[in-house]
């Protein structure tokens, strides 16, 4: 297992991407190497195992509409363990007990190597290693039973992440796209966003110090819907690529 660097426009397509080796760790001293590699021939993990992942519910007003529930006055967090964490193409396991699986695409926000805690909108900038796309797969008849939601979004296989990290794109006005099937089930835009990036991150850190590879999910827009076995997820952020999963039975 080692890092590397993707090279090409994410937006054009796998084919035309490569990935170049790099020596040391992205949150410290790292040097490129002459190592290149078709994306194609390489597997993908998650690019970052975080300490937590901490989400943010009901973001966007659409969503909170379908689910017939007020928008927050204030961010609304929940956490998810670091072992709900897969990667691009790995397979997302329905367990047994639930019935109502559901997807939600998602920007995922990476903490960079300062960490952040207790900061302002501005601190919370720097603080911002990058952007990847995440999956907040949730079971949504667990969520509804419990009232609270450890279960219904801790569950092994529940966050998929990736593909990579970009350091450098504009997520201001990102489309968010998910796809089941090449089905088009939710489209929306970042700019939708009922608190943005740097109103979350500085809330979170004035709740709990974020470390560095921790990752704040930003929130789903509507049209979540369930998943079934031999079901095939795609979320897609403009300017982040995409991020695809077969989905199973446990």
């Amino acid at each position: 297992m080692s890092f590397g660097v993707v090279e090409g426009d994410p937006d054009a397509g796998a084919e035309a991407l490569t990935v170049r080796a790099i020596s040391g760790h992205p949150f410290g001293e790292l040097d490129l190497t002459e190592q290149r590699f078709a994306l194609a021939d390489v597997r993908l993990l998650s690019p970052i195992l975080p300490s937590k992942v901490v989400g943010v519910g009901r973001n966007y007003a659409d969503h909170a509409a379908e689910h017939g529930v007020p928008v927050p006055k204030e961010p609304m967090l929940f956490l998810k363990p670091s072992t709900s964490v897969i990667g691009p193409h790995d397979i997302i396991r329905l367990p047994e007990q639930s019935h109502q699986v559901e997807h939600e695409a998602e920007l995922a926000v990476v903490i960079g190597a300062t960490g952040a805690r207790r900061v302002d909108r501005a601190g919370a900038e720097k603080a911002i290693f990058g952007y990847t796309i995440a999956n907040d797969v949730t079971a949504r008849d667990l969520q509804k039973i419990d009232g609270q939601w450890t279960r219904a979004k801790g569950f092994d296989s529940f966050c998929p992440i990736g593909p990579w990290i970009d350091t450098a794109v504009d997520v201001s006005d990102a489309e968010v796209r998910c796809e089941v099937n090449e089905e088009v089930r939710q489209l929306g835009r970042t700019s939708q966003m009922v608190f943005d990036v740097p109103t979350l991150v500085s809330y979170v850190s004035h709740v709990m110090t974020l470390l560095p590879g921790d990752v704040i999910l930003t929130g789903t827009p509507a049209g979540v819907s369930p998943l079934a076995a031999k079901d095939v997820v795609s979320v897609r952020i403009q300017g982040l690529g995409e991020l695809r999963n077969p989905v199973a039975a446990r």
